[in-house]
């Protein structure tokens, strides 16, 4: 069951009472599944996840004491569960809260306080979900924000340099909504025009040569759910005309269909790109624009909240070796270089660098030498003056990018896929940056 949903499950037969939660709950940003017996509690509870359970202990049919009896018999994995109460059963409440039920409220109970209970559950689920972004204050604050975009239908932009940690952000949010929902996710980068038009929307059978059999695009895969488009900024305009004619119907058509398929989901889009900055250029439009940043996050690059490092190595560590296997541990050297390292790909690049190091490591600690083949790029702590820190990064950016190249022999798609990037953007960055296969790089090669 996942820890981070914002959806409360409300078991209550009033119909007064109930209606009038249910409308709190919405105001405050809480979405709330209002069952009126323990039949249908049971049903949403077994397969659904929710942020707790506000249930009346009179109930029509099975008591709600007997269906929190009969879920913990079955092992279900429960969320916080909030009794209600009348004043002859508080004998039977005192008994729940033994038995291991969160708190009981008596009739008639203040909504205000009920609520300043609701927010002290959702703050710890929060901090459960900062637990697998990060423990730096940047992170706790986009943390804070996802609870309440979760519980809304806007889309949310999510921007950041290659490696930050986009997609984790993005099935985060996702989870946070607490339903078995599919969750899609498409990098637009990454495949030509063509195909991606036959990704987003799919196609009819005998649209084009190998169109054997018809076949459904990501929008209506994650009809219901989730759909995450990834380097958004990468798109034709050609495209971007059919991607906001999708987003303002909620509809789409099938590459050689004629018949439109509405759709209905939550759609997050990912860049690494300044879209403000391409409409001025003229390379995103304007109208697209306003339609994905709805809603904006920046997530910071690793070099930007160092205290993320330590703390994310250990966790990929843990990771990494799985369940049943005790995770190696960084020695002090170890530590240092991670902290002293640029880290131009970011968390991707932090992983795959301790991914690395654990494979080449056989007793129980990595030592500095398991982490890089030669001194890396670092982030210095006495830069030349006379370079700005933009000349800096890029230096470091360039490095990275020879070394891992020269370690693909130079093979444009091994390298993209070794830093995590399609190779549009692979192709972009070394024009950026001047690189060349002539550019005189380290022979050490980066495993």
């Amino acid at each position: 069951m996942n820890a981070n949903t914002t959806r409360i499950c409300l078991v209550e037969d009033d119909e007064i009472m109930g209606e009038s939660l249910v409308d709190r709950f919405s105001l405050e940003g809480f979405p709330c599944d209002w069952h009126r017996n323990a039949r249908d509690a049971e049903t949403a509870l077994v397969s659904r996840d929710y942020l707790l359970v506000i249930c009346d202990i009179r109930l029509p049919g099975v008591s709600g004491d007997a269906l929190f009896a009969k879920l913990l018999a079955e092992h279900v994995a429960l969320p916080p569960f909030i009794f209600v109460t009348g004043a002859g059963d508080i004998d039977t409440a005192v008994t729940l809260l033994k038995q291991g039920a969160h708190d009981y409220i008596t009739k008639p109970f203040d909504l205000d306080a009920l609520m300043t209970r609701i927010r002290s559950i959702a703050a710890t689920k929060s901090e459960d979900a900062a637990v697998s972004l990060g423990a730096s204050p940047a992170m706790r604050h986009v943390v804070s924000l996802l609870p309440r975009l979760a519980a809304s239908n806007s889309t949310v932009l999510i921007t950041g340099e290659s490696g930050v940690g986009k997609e984790r952000i993005a099935r985060t949010l996702h989870n946070m909504a607490g339903e078995q929902r599919p969750f899609v996710a498409v990098n637009c980068g990454a495949l030509t025009e063509t195909l991606l038009e036959a990704e987003l929307f799919g196609y009819v059978k005998g649209a084009f040569t190998g169109a054997i059999r018809s076949k459904k695009g990501v929008f209506e895969q994650a009809d219901g759910g989730t759909l995450f488009l990834d380097e958004i900024g990468d798109m034709s305009l050609t495209m971007q005309t059919k991607l906001l004619r999708a987003i303002q119907e909620r509809s789409v058509t099938k590459v050689g269909g004629e018949t439109a398929t509405p759709v209905e989901l939550k759609l997050i889009c990912a860049t690494h790109r300044d879209l403000k900055e391409m409409v001025t250029d003229g390379t995103f439009r304007e109208d697209l624009y306003y339609r994905v940043n709805v809603v904006q996050l920046r997530i910071p690059p690793l070099r930007e909240r160092r205290e993320d490092i330590l703390w994310l190595a250990r966790l990929f560590l843990a990771e990494i070796a799985g369940p049943n296997k005790k995770p190696p541990v960084l020695t002090a050297a170890a530590e240092q270089a991670l902290l002293r390292h640029a880290w131009p790909g970011n968390v991707r690049e932090l992983r795959n660098t301790l991914e690395r190091a654990s494979l080449l490591t056989e007793g129980r600690s990595i030592s500095m030498e398991h982490l890089f083949d030669s001194p890396a790029p670092t982030a210095s702590e006495d830069p030349d003056p006379r370079g700005s820190l933009r000349d800096h990064l890029d230096a470091c950016e360039r490095d990275y990018i020879v070394r891992v190249l020269n370690s693909c022999n130079w093979q444009i798609q091994g390298g993209a896929d070794l830093l995590g990037i399609s190779r549009k953007n692979l192709w972009e960055k070394m024009r950026r940056l001047g690189i060349e296969k002539t550019t005189p790089a380290s022979t050490d090669q980066v495993g």
